[in-house]
């Protein structure tokens, strides 16, 4: 009895010296701090990340290997926990295709490969297909308007598509899910359920196709997806002898769906590669919310090598990834001098973003902490040049801001409110429109956590096109001041995130991709 009334008398002093210790937090001037970040450490990370020795970041390579370590090594110099239950990294599978052989014969003639046809090894299983009949759906084109396949049911069918779309055709969707694409064709397929794609293509006969296919991460799947080969317009002849009577009609309108009795055999040999790649995530411990968390992502993967030729990928996104490593090094140095955050703050780079999100969709559905407890994610995917589209007076004043008018309606006031006391510069919300053909919101790391439910901001510095997914993207043409100016705008975003009193709102619907 006599130590719980100690206990009791000690308690509002305690509560006192907790709140006195928030409020100190919440009062430390993070100027001196934001400071910390300068031009030159920015470019000696760049240097290395975005360097001949790293090849280029591709997933699931030496390269991607190599800078992974160095931002794990990183991390464990500023003193961070380790960010997947006692690894600074997360590995996950990647699979990737070598083919041995493949044939196509259409009633008993043979097709040689590269010449006449070519497998899309992704999306082709090992053995063999035999079909007695090939429905040719006209262009395949499928969206809420149009339909080529008609009323004919292709379950468990092969079917034969034309290249191109009819002049008729237009839609407002672009990109490679556009219903009118390769992939958006392929994907229309596949939900009609048919068995085989037989694509007319382009650049017949061919040279030999790379012998190892795509990398990918769905091996194991509920439903098999249709095998995929491209095809020369001779193969096409041999299934449709109107095939050019076709192609005619098919250049400005809409061509019905028509079967065709043919022997065809498809068949397919490859080895499976098992590969691995990693996210490497390391987080500062807060202090009175630590079971409260705030995330900052880039992604550090690139497009690696091209026969010798490296891919460097400077600002795409060895600048986001440096800016991580920046912002992570200054928040270590306020809890170094006790002023660090209230919240748990997890700094990741991710990898596999160039081949789909890879990285950040695998944290997403085997996250290490409690997505319901993140208060933001903060991701920066290139910020280190300047948008050649952009003709403003305020060039070099500016970054693009997207998803802050989304989930969240308390993150625009905050991000604008850091930024016109601290920074200064230029918030443009260009792509932030729901009508933008590019719909950046939903192409970049930060979507999968946005589609949990995570309030998130995403930076960005534009459309680069002279060196985007270039050999180009070298280190000497990123703009440091820039780059430094940008990152400190986020570190400022971040702090006051990690210190304010009450996590962001989550008070708006969750967008959700419409391609």
């Amino acid at each position: 009895m006599k130590q719980l009334a100690i206990a009791l008398v000690m308690l509002p002093g305690l509560l006192v010296l907790g709140a006195r210790h928030a409020q100190a937090q919440k009062k430390a001037n993070p100027q001196k701090i934001a400071a910390t970040i300068t031009e030159e450490d920015l470019r000696r990370h760049l240097e290395i990340i975005a360097g001949p020795a790293m090849e280029g970041r591709e997933t699931a390579t030496e390269g991607q290997r190599k800078a992974a370590a160095y931002i794990e090594d990183h991390f464990k110099s500023l003193g961070f926990m380790p960010g997947n239950h006692g690894s600074f990294q997360m590995e996950y599978p990647v699979y990737r295709d070598s083919l041995k052989a493949a044939l196509l014969r259409v009633n008993e003639k043979s097709f040689a490969l590269n010449t006449e046809f070519q497998p899309f090894l992704q999306f082709c299983r090992n053995g063999s297909q035999y079909f007695s009949e090939l429905v040719m759906v006209g262009h395949g084109i499928v969206d809420s308007a149009y339909d080529d396949y008609g009323d004919i049911d292709v379950k468990g069918k092969a079917v034969l598509i034309l290249d191109g779309s009819p002049s008729s055709y237009s839609s407002t969707k672009r990109g490679f899910r556009a219903p009118n694409s390769f992939y958006g064709k392929y994907m229309a397929a596949v939900k009609k359920g048919a068995a085989a794609v037989l694509m007319v293509g382009q650049g017949f006969p061919r040279q030999a196709a790379a012998s190892l296919g795509n990398m990918y991460l769905n091996l194991y799947s509920a439903v098999q997806q249709p095998s995929f080969f491209t095809i020369s317009a001779n193969v096409a002849k041999a299934i449709a002898p109107d095939y050019e009577q076709l192609l005619q009609a098919g250049k400005t309108a809409a061509v019905p769906a028509k079967v065709y009795e043919a022997d065809l055999a498809l068949e397919v040999d490859k080895a499976l590669l098992h590969l691995k790649s990693s996210n490497v995530l390391g987080y500062i411990e807060g202090t009175d919310k630590k079971d409260e968390w705030l995330i900052v992502t880039a992604h550090y993967d690139h497009l690696g090598k091209r026969g010798d030729v490296i891919y460097y990928g400077a600002d795409d996104d060895g600048s986001g990834t440096v800016g991580v490593l920046e912002i992570a090094e200054a928040f270590a140095k306020a809890k170094a001098a006790g002023k660090g955050p209230r919240r748990n703050v997890l700094f990741m780079t991710v990898s596999g973003e160039e081949k789909g999100l890879w990285g950040s969709e695998y944290f997403s559905e085997h996250p290490t902490i409690p997505m319901e407890k993140a208060t933001a994610d903060l991701n920066i995917d290139m910020i280190g040049r300047v948008d050649t589209e952009r003709k403003l007076p305020d060039t070099l004043n500016y970054v693009y801001v997207v998803g802050d008018d989304k989930i969240s309606t308390e993150l625009k006031p905050l991000s604008e409110g850091v930024n016109k006391k601290y920074i200064k510069m230029t918030l443009d919300y260009k792509f932030n429109d729901p009508n933008d053909q590019n719909q950046i919101y939903f192409r970049s790391d930060h979507y999968n956590f946005a589609r949990k439910g995570v309030p998130v901001i995403f930076y960005y510095d534009g459309m680069l096109q002279a060196d985007y997914h270039k050999p180009t993207d070298t280190v000497d043409k990123i703009n440091f001041a820039l780059l430094r100016k940008r990152a400190q705008l986020v570190f400022y975003t971040a702090w006051e995130m990690a210190n304010r009193d009450a996590m962001m709102k989550r008070d708006l619907p969750v967008p959700t991709a419409t391609r």
